[in-house]
This record gives structure tokens, C-alpha cells and sequence, in this order.
């Protein structure tokens, strides 16, 4: 159980670092090109899902069973961190109907990802 959780921090961390790299470079996107700006929250979905769904990957290939509660983990760590650091560095930060959405697609991308990690450790 204890080498589970290290694992499942492992695959929060691998989403955190995935989800700065692709920020960044959506970033210098949107700066070098027309694209409207209002297309930034569906871009910050879409950056966690695929972000959490590779680490919930990575995480669960080497556990043997319940991928999608430790993925659903990975998910929810994920989501946890980046709330914890956006209200501590964003004044006035609060949770609304995007929270929710974005919480709701976190725990749902990391519960897919660890479908697929585990039975990807199970036909090694």
C-alpha cells in the first residue's frame, strides 16, 4: 500500500511537470498568433486531461489492480495541488462552475489513465 502511494505521487508529479511544459508552450502559441484569448480556459482543460492521463498512466502500469481509484488519485492530487497553489497566488481566487468542471474532468481523466496503466503492467 505505502509503495502504492509513491507511485501515485509519482504520477502527480510526471502530470504537474507535463502540465508546465504544455502550458508553456501554449503559451508562446496564443502570444505568436490570432488565436482569442477566450479559448484559454478549454486549452487549461484539455492541457490537465491529457497531463493527468499520462501520469495516471505511468503510475498504475506498475500496480497490479484498482487503476482507477489510484488513477482517480493522480487526478485528484493533481487537481488539489494546482487549487492550492492558484489561491495562494492568485488573490481572489475562488472555486466556480469551471472548478467544478475541471475537478470533475481531472478525477475522470486519471480514473481512464489508470484503466489503461494497469492493464498495460498486466500484459508485460
Amino acid at each position: 500500500m505505502k509503495d502504492n502511494f509513491f507511485k501515485i505521487l509519482k504520477g502527480s508529479l510526471v502530470s504537474i511537470i507535463i502540465a508546465i511544459v504544455l502550458t508553456i508552450i501554449a503559451s508562446v502559441v496564443l502570444t505568436f498568433s490570432n488565436i482569442p484569448e477566450t479559448i484559454i480556459p478549454v486549452i487549461i482543460i484539455i492541457i490537465s486531461a491529457i497531463s493527468i492521463l499520462v501520469g495516471s498512466i505511468i503510475s498504475t502500469s506498475y500496480i497490479d489492480n484498482k487503476g482507477m481509484l489510484n488513477g482517480a488519485f493522480v487526478g485528484l492530487i493533481y487537481i488539489v495541488t494546482l487549487y492550492l497553489l492558484s489561491s495562494i497566488m492568485v488573490s481572489g481566487f475562488n472555486l466556480n462552475l469551471k472548478s467544478l468542471v475541471m475537478i470533475i474532468v481531472s478525477i475522470i481523466a486519471g480514473m481512464i489513465g489508470g484503466i489503461i496503466g494497469v492493464n498495460l503492467h498486466k500484459k508485460k
